[in-house]
């Protein structure tokens, strides 16, 4: 069967079927899903019944796997890590705020893959939103404001001591295992304006959370700027609202997109990460999701 690629009603994203990926991919199935990736941005594959060696398998096809510096990954693998929520856990959700995956380090992940395991009977989706649509429509006076600029990357908000993951009395009953590091105060530049390393095509790189301030701006101007771009950023018209389904995997392009979870409820769930992979001068990163269920994450 020929690999079916149909592109989803919404700013991004196509549903992928025609193809097993706990099989080995050929090149020409390789290539043809990475096409289809680099077009649509983020590809649906479902009713996939995937080990953790088809996971890292199908993610090397794509790249090599990259660093994830501040989740702990899964027993017995160093490139796969569980994101998951009890039912009755009460720590803030994981990944709630607009991202890109790991902007803060010198080489971000280029992508992410993310395999439905357990998925809670409501909520749980996963939002991502076109960043190169949101620059084609940005108004020529917020362009002007924001080409050529440098935005200063951190995960102190986050992964720090005193960040939000470093609060104990908030973390205490979380199941999803999170290292908390000095290493996040330390900050990394990247042009707020960016070309795709692999389609040319500009879009804005990150938002306001990842992005700290921008170089040589003063900061409360610098936060203003970036709160005016985050509004912009995240407008409905870029979003496309992701449904899970057990059994299903999930891999998109940080370099053309912003994501965020949603929280679930009504029993717990558990996604797998693959892990990021090197791809010029990128890394590919698989991410999970919030809600009562598992997902498993390559990186």
């Amino acid at each position: 069967m020929d690999i079916d690629v149909k592109e989803l009603e919404a700013p991004c994203g196509a549903l992928v079927q025609g193809v097993d990926l706990n099989t080995s991919l050929s090149a020409r199935q390789a290539n043809l899903i990475r096409e289809a990736w680099l077009k649509h941005h983020v590809l649906v594959f479902p009713e996939q019944k995937l080990s953790d060696d088809d996971l890292e398998e199908f993610t090397l096809c794509f790249g090599e796997f990259g660093e994830d510096p501040y989740i702990e990954p899964i027993k017995g693998r160093k490139n796969i890590c569980a994101i998951k929520r009890l039912a009755k856990e009460k720590s803030p959700i994981f990944a709630e705020s607009w991202h890109t995956d790991w902007s803060f380090l010198e080489i971000p992940p280029a992508g992410t893959c993310l395999y439905g395991k357990k998925i809670p009977p409501k909520g749980g989706e996963t939002s991502f939103a076109n960043q190169h649509a949101a620059y084609n429509e940005l108004s020529r006076d917020l362009r002007t404001h924001i080409d050529g600029k440098w935005a200063i990357h951190s995960a102190a908000a986050g992964y720090s001591p005193e960040g939000i993951f470093g609060i104990e009395n908030l973390e205490k009953d979380r199941s999803m295992k999170i290292r908390v590091s000095k290493d996040a105060r330390k900050t990394q530049k990247h042009p707020l304006v960016r070309k795709h390393s692999e389609t040319g095509k500009k879009s804005v790189f990150s938002c306001f959370g990842y992005i700290s301030g921008i170089e040589g701006m003063p900061q409360d101007e610098a936060k203003d700027l970036l709160l005016e771009l985050y509004q912009w950023q995240t407008k409905s018209e870029f979003v496309y609202q992701h449904v899970w389904q057990e059994d299903m995997l999930v891999m998109w392009d940080n370099r053309s997109l912003l994501h965020k979870a949603n929280g679930g409820g009504g029993g717990p769930h558990d996604k797998k990460r693959g892990r990021k992979w090197a791809h010029h001068n990128c890394g590919w990163l698989v991410e999970q999701r919030p809600c009562s269920g598992c997902w498993r994450c390559c990186c």
